[in-house]
């Protein structure tokens, strides 16, 4: 059986923060959802997701929650009594034993805490949860002048996210500055979207303290290492990765 392999974030969290994001490595789902898959929506063999999450729980020690996500900017506060399957793009709890998580498949996880882990908070930010608004809501529920930081997961990367005029301007109207994050396509009237430094920018913008992880390299790339991350853009149907944040 695979090793689970874990993307474990460096950034500097406070000792009782803990967060790690899963690869394809060591799940038991076969085939095109190869083999980690986290998503029980896609079409994978239930008993298959349910093996993958147990391992991912026995891995990290702590019950991950999982959301139904939508692409909007609702925030679940979680405690021990709730189940999986909450509508919401993004989680916060100050308990311990429970790790807001979220899934991606392109899109950008985002994990939080606050310099005292007091708090943490996961958030799922595709083009349209980021336009709305969803990494704002998230810093939202932590306290007023706590020093917030972030770190940003694997996504589809600048150079592979093409996207229509219609959402540069969407960005650009909210943020002029955001226009340096979008590059011509070959196709006319397309370009190349950098996801990771839209969220930046948002970030910066709603007063997060430091920002880490993905830095819009191709390492951090979804479509561009498929032997490590799932990716809708490039297989069309696909399983789901996941980022995971939790207090000890």
């Amino acid at each position: 059986m695979q090793k689970l392999e874990l993307l474990v974030p460096q950034w500097p969290a406070p000792a009782g923060v803990r967060a790690a994001c899963t690869t394809r490595s060591g799940g038991a789902s076969q085939g095109r959802f190869e083999s980690l898959n986290l998503g029980d929506h896609v079409s994978d063999d239930a008993v298959a997701v349910a093996e993958n999450r147990r391992r991912l729980q026995a891995e990290i020690g702590v019950r991950p929650v999982f959301l139904q996500q939508v692409h909007g900017v609702d925030v679940r506060r979680l405690d021990a009594a709730d189940a999986d399957g909450e509508t919401a793009d993004a989680c916060v709890t100050t308990e311990a034993g429970l790790a807001c998580t979220v899934m991606v498949a392109d899109c950008l996880p985002v994990l939080f805490t606050d310099s005292e882990g007091r708090q943490v908070a996961a958030a799922h930010a595709g083009w349209r949860g980021l336009a709305a608004g969803v990494l704002e809501a998230t810093l939202a529920t932590f306290g007023a002048g706590e020093k917030v930081m972030a770190w940003l997961g694997p996504c589809i990367g600048p150079t592979a996210f093409e996207v229509g005029a219609e959402v540069k301007a969407v960005f650009v109207a909210h943020d002029p500055a955001s226009a340096a994050c979008f590059k011509p396509a070959g196709a006319e009237g397309k370009w190349l979207a950098d996801l990771s430094g839209l969220a930046r920018l948002r970030l910066q913008a709603a007063g997060a303290a430091s920002i880490h992880g993905n830095d819009g390299t191709d390492a951090w790339c979804t479509v561009s290492n498929p032997s490590h991350f799932f990716s809708h853009r490039r297989d069309g149907h696909s399983g789901r990765f996941a980022a995971c944040i939790w207090r000890t």
